[in-house]
């Protein structure tokens, strides 16, 4: 049976929607769209920035909100390659070393983040290969919820420049040799070098709004004038004193070449890092994608710098465009929608690398979700037993008043009638108990969690919660690895932090005990009281 489904890829500049249909293990484009965002995107503005960008979409192509996979650009992310040694690589101790490869390699507090992570396979040295991926968990909440404000689920919240990755393996007739993915955006290059089971990524500042402005610099105009230029003459000089008879022309060409070169010095230092840090091969393959990637003669200019094989990508060669979709409009914004390829890839389980920062709020709004059908086949069940008792005390009723006159006796049969309805509501009652039992069991579940949060929150780097015994918490850590702030003890800051959760009761919480864990003294714990509200 097929399945329709839509993908949703989030730029720093556009937003691109697509609708595909799977049948067996093909693709099939349905519809599609792009949209500017009316300012950069980030995540304290994307309730007024990206939803109505996304409500123009629905409008203009008619698309149908529902579950949607997302996906976030790379300068959103932050991602890693870790070897985990063979010996760790097992169970609770494997857990352990990846949060450690995240808490030393992301530059925030690891609560902060909602991270996932793949393992890739064997290094070359015999460890295990990890890739880890993690974003700022407000920015996500902020970006998912003003995806939900126009009416649309997530699923699944993906990565751009793996998302390309997967587009390209699954297009190409040798998706195991050597390949770089190059996303020039807006603000940022997206750049992804991909072996089999080897991966690279990185996100470069180098992209089409430099190109804008060494274009304004060039020829002294504004940066608005200078982007119409940019999409309307600009190319990329192949070098040379003089390249075209009109000088505006030639400054603009040798604008963009000097922005490509500095761009071209980046992607040689990311495969020379790339090839250093996993054992590599050389790229044999260059692919290119993205708005900016349209300036003429980039390919060139970059084939003969890197001395690799250039080629535009083009994600319809495997992919089906259906009825009603023009292919030729597709062919040029093919540059732009590869990524929602990759993403319905993902979707459908035929992606290789399938990273997803679904964030908590969401994860626990689906597990809730879970739970109704359950609730509604109880509730159904329990309604259904009172139109039933109803529908045979209606029957019985109007039996009794045709023959009230005539058969005297049936008043016994009323009366047990009677005794019929008392039970009907005894039972109600019971279930209506049961059924506030229940709410209460979800809302202490809920208060736990927050609970759980409140204090995991409050915790400084390092530090983790040993034991929890009713209002007693306590919580140990390494004593060289904390750095309390100045002036306060480490269980001091904690306590502090705790105080301003709104679950907590500020003035019930203080240090209750405080000691040295072993005979080296090298851990160290304490232990707070605390009264939620």
């Amino acid at each position: 049976m097929a399945k329709k489904f839509l993908t949703l890829n989030i730029g720093a500049a556009n937003i691109e929607l697509a609708e595909y249909e799977q049948s067996g293990k093909s693709l099939t484009l349905l519809n599609y769209g792009t949209a500017p965002l009316a300012a950069p995107l980030d995540g304290g503005n994307a309730e007024t920035i990206l939803a109505p960008a996304l409500l123009e979409l629905v409008r203009s192509r008619g698309f149908k909100p529902g579950p949607v996979a997302v996906s976030l650009s790379g300068q959103m992310v932050f991602p890693k390659f870790a070897a985990i040694p063979v010996a760790g690589a097992t169970g609770d101790k494997f857990e352990q070393m990846v949060r450690y490869e995240i808490e030393q390699g992301i530059p925030f507090p690891i609560d902060e983040m909602v991270c996932d992570r793949q393992v890739l396979g064997e290094t070359e040295n015999g460890d295990t290969g990890v890739m880890i991926v993690a974003a700022k968990v407000d920015q996500v909440e902020s970006i998912m919820a003003a995806v939900q404000s126009v009416g649309f689920q997530p699923e699944l919240v993906g990565v751009a420049p793996l998302a390309l990755v997967n587009a390209i393996r699954f297009a190409s007739d040798d998706p195991d040799s050597c390949m770089v993915a190059l996303d020039i955006g807006a603000k940022t290059t997206s750049l992804v070098i991909a072996e089999g089971d080897k991966v690279y990524t990185r996100s470069i500042p180098v992209a089409g709004n430099a190109v804008t402005k060494e274009i304004a610099n060039a020829l002294g105009c504004t940066s608005e004038e200078a982007e119409q230029y940019k999409l309307n003459q600009a190319y990329v000089s192949l070098g040379g004193v003089t390249e075209d008879e009109d000088e505006a022309t030639d400054r603009m060409a040798k604008a963009c070449r000097a922005v490509m070169t500095r761009l071209n010095a980046e992607i040689s230092r990311s495969i020379n890092f790339y090839r250093s840090q996993q054992k590599g091969s050389a790229p044999v393959r260059l692919y290119l994608t993205g708005g900016t990637a349209l300036l003429p003669q980039i390919d060139q200019f970059f084939a003969e710098q890197l001395g690799i094989e250039v080629a535009f990508f083009n994600p319809f060669e495997r992919v089906r465009i259906g009825r009603g979709i023009d292919p030729e409009s597709v062919g040029a914004d093919g540059a732009f929608i590869a990524a929602t390829v990759g993403l319905a890839l993902q979707e459908i389980g035929l992606a290789y690398f399938a990273i997803n920062l679904l964030p908590p709020s969401i994860v626990e709004a689906k597990a809730e979700k879970a739970k109704i059908p359950f609730l509604v086949i109880g509730g159904a069940g329990l309604v259904l037993s009172l139109v039933l008792v109803a529908l045979a005390f209606g029957n019985e009723a109007k039996v009794i008043e045709a023959q009230r006159d005539a058969v005297q006796a049936k008043v016994d049969q009323l009366s047990g009638f009677d005794k019929k309805i008392t039970a009907a509501k005894t039972a109600l009652e019971a279930t209506t108990a049961d059924a506030e039992a229940l709410r209460g069991l979800l809302a202490s579940r809920t208060a736990a969690v927050q609970q759980l949060n409140a204090v995991r929150t409050s915790l400084l780097n390092g530090m983790w919660i040993s034991a929890w015994n009713g209002s007693r918490v306590t919580i140990r850590y390494w004593k060289d690895r904390v750095k309390p702030p100045a002036g306060k003890t480490s269980g001091e800051a904690v306590v502090d932090k705790l105080k301003t959760k709104a679950v907590v009761v500020p003035d019930s919480v203080r240090i209750a005990d405080m000691s040295p864990v072993g005979t080296d003294g090298s851990i160290e714990q304490f232990t707070v009281e605390v009264k939620f509200q």
